[in-house]
């Protein structure tokens, strides 16, 4: 039964933010012209530039970044995340919102907020709308010298100066608002920007959790011995190292094996090593 209701929380959260990313698209950037950065921005600037309908473009850019990301996530996440990218498709060319308001300056903030709300939802739901951060952390891992975060400011550094170029100075300052929008909007529903997010456990049934970390997420948990600050008992906490696409799988884990157990979620500036490997250690 518990697993049911997550599976319908999750699939309510990716259609909110697929209806959120869709009415941010068409009730206000798409009539004014103004992209969003990452995957998403490309399909716009390549909808404005060659004419193509947007929800394909979403849909075919998309898609290889999930099939790349297959192995490095997992299989429910490349089937939720292909689901919701075909879902926005969907939305985009089926739906229709009203266009809201020709201010710029509305549109490039507004706009940006329900994008951002849209790929917040869809994070939570377990699931991506874009697959900017999948192309990120592949480059990540292949390189020793740039960083997640470096890998997506270099591609919106790219984006929006080919915006700049093909839709003029303004649009792409506007866009870059909207990005900026965006941004905040996924930091505030996702408790973070960084990439690595720590995890710790606090729980009766610890030995379960932890297997089944390891086994399910192939994830390292690094155990501390504790004491009860009211009750004095010994107990170990685990603490484990994970992406935060990865955070609703821990959480599910959890929930699953002991629904009272203490999780505190923190994000972390950055994390190398051993820890983060997709290697399991106990």
């Amino acid at each position: 039964m518990k697993k049911l209701l997550h599976a319908l929380m999750d699939t309510l959260l990716i259609l909110l933010g697929i209806l959120s990313a869709g009415f941010g698209l068409k009730g206000f950037l798409l009539s004014s012209h103004f992209i969003d950065g990452g995957v998403t921005g490309i399909s716009m600037l390549l909808s404005n530039i060659l004419g193509w309908p947007l929800s394909i473009l979403i849909l075919a850019i998309n898609l290889p970044f999930i099939g790349l990301g297959y192995k490095q996530i997992g299989k429910r996440f490349a089937i939720k995340s292909t689901a919701a990218i075909g879902g926005l498709a969907l939305c985009l060319a089926f739906i229709k919102f009203p266009d809201v308001t020709p201010d710029k300056l509305l549109t490039a903030v507004f706009g940006g907020f329900f994008i951002g709300a849209g790929i917040g939802l869809a994070i939570r739901g377990g699931a991506v709308l874009d697959g900017t951060e999948i192309a990120a952390l592949l480059i990540n891992k292949s390189s020793r010298v740039l960083k997640v975060g470096d890998v997506i400011l270099i591609l919106n550094v790219v984006i929006f100066s080919a915006a700049g170029f093909f839709l003029g100075i303004e649009s792409a300052l506007y866009s870059m608002l909207t990005y900026f929008a965006a941004s905040k909007t996924v930091d505030f529903l996702i408790h973070g920007v960084e990439e690595h997010t720590a995890i710790i456990i606090m729980s009766e049934k610890n030995q379960e959790i932890r297997h089944a970390i390891i086994r399910c997420l192939r994830r390292g948990v690094t155990v501390f011995k504790g004491k009860g600050g009211l009750t004095g008992d010994e107990q170990d906490i685990l603490f484990c190292v994970v992406t935060r696409l990865e955070i609703g799988r821990v959480r599910s884990v959890v929930e699953e094996h002991d629904p009272s157990a203490f999780v505190v979620v923190h994000a972390l500036a950055d994390a190398e090593g051993g820890v983060v490997k997709r290697h399991a250690h106990a």
